[in-house]
């Protein structure tokens, strides 16, 4: 406590450089590891759900997230195909 309130009084903040605008919260590269960690979140109740909830085991769970992952790939795939110019 006593050195939080030397920092404070003694103005030793003021020798700090901000944060750099790359590791800001708003910034895309903090935004984009947000979303990361959300879709682990995500992934993570999922598969509680898919072994604890509805009885499959853990190897039918990866399974699941492995087919969908090469579905979504597919999809995605055959989409930028669609899109993309000759």
């Amino acid at each position: 406590k006593a050195a939080f309130i030397n920092f404070i009084s003694d103005e030793e903040w003021k020798a700090i450089e901000p944060v750099s605008s790359w590791f800001g919260p708003s910034s895309l590269l903090m935004s984009s590891m947000s979303a990361l960690f959300k879709l682990s979140m995500w992934i993570r109740h999922g598969h509680g759900y898919l072994t604890e909830n509805l009885g499959i085991p853990v190897w039918g769970s990866y399974a699941v997230f492995g087919l969908a992952t090469l579905f979504l790939g597919m999809v995605l795939g055959l989409v930028s195909e669609a899109l993309g110019t000759d």
